[in-house]
């Protein structure tokens, strides 16, 4: 026979309340922190650009993946755009931090750099007015950035940094190797701070790779390892479809095990010569 089991304790009344009052407000931070999460995606995919400029014997294209981890969705961007004057510029950065506030910050970045591109012609001109800018925000958060000015006229391109990592070139002929130029710090934190700008004639016709971080370094293995991967991709593709680059240097951030966001820029040029025939 089974014995009858006693009236509840109090105590275990009190647990059972207890769980249950945890259980409802972890629920409710759950669903508050994945609106957050779905937000910043939002946020950060209507302000990506829905094209990329080109001309005669000069290709762009661009891929994008999302951060593993809801929680780590906000701060990469890419861009490219064309100027008054006709030449074209391209910008990819990434900003420290994450969820919506790095997203919207992300946004403000980019708008600046495009405001301030359209009427001052110096890429370490425009970072540098456009961290000044950012500065009389207020905002604590930061964004490393490169930012490129291309002039079909005279087949040159010129280059500023502001803390971020470099791009990877390479040419048909087999040339290639890592644009690890002067810059400065990332915009934000110094005020008047100034960026160094690199100018380049693309003679050769080959490929430049703009990236986050996010490609490149994860659990699986370090930064400077990514770039050397990422060198050998474009080292062997260079000069084709930039689409196709695109999505072979982005198989290099699914091998990192990386948590975070991830972006891809690609300019895949002709030599000067036979862009201009």
């Amino acid at each position: 026979m089974i014995p009858r089991r006693g009236p509840r304790s109090q105590s275990a009344d009190d647990l059972l309340s207890t769980l249950g009052r945890l259980t409802a407000r972890a629920r409710v931070g759950a669903e508050h922190q994945q609106a957050r999460v779905e937000l910043a995606e939002a946020l950060q995919r209507e302000m990506l650009p829905g094209s990329l400029p080109a001309v005669p014997g000069l290709r762009t294209a661009a891929s994008y993946a999302p951060a593993r981890h809801g929680l780590d969705i906000g701060g990469d961007w890419y861009d490219g755009f064309r100027l008054p004057d006709g030449a074209l510029a391209f910008s990819i950065g990434d900003v420290q931090g994450h969820d919506v506030e790095a997203a919207a910050f992300m946004g403000q970045v980019r708008i600046g750099l495009r405001a301030i591109a359209s009427v001052v012609d110096d890429p370490g001109e425009v970072l540098g007015r456009t961290n000044d800018v950012l500065l009389s925000t207020g905002t604590e958060l930061f964004a490393t950035c490169t930012l490129l000015r291309f002039d079909p006229q005279t087949w040159e391109l010129d280059c500023a940094r502001a803390g971020h990592v470099p791009a990877i070139w390479a040419t048909v002929d087999g040339r290639y190797g890592m644009a690890e130029d002067e810059g400065g710090v990332p915009l934000g934190m110094l005020p008047g701070a100034g960026y160094a700008v690199t100018r380049r004639r693309l003679d050769r016709a080959g490929s430049i790779v703009l990236l986050t971080d996010g490609v490149i370094e994860g659990p699986a293995f370090p930064l400077d390892v990514g770039l050397e991967r990422v060198l050998r991709v474009v080292r062997e593709a260079a000069g084709t479809d930039p689409a196709e680059l695109a999505a072979e240097v982005m198989k290099v951030a699914d091998s990192t095990g990386h948590a975070d966001d991830a972006a891809v820029l690609v300019i895949s040029h002709d030599e000067r010569g036979r862009a201009a025939g």
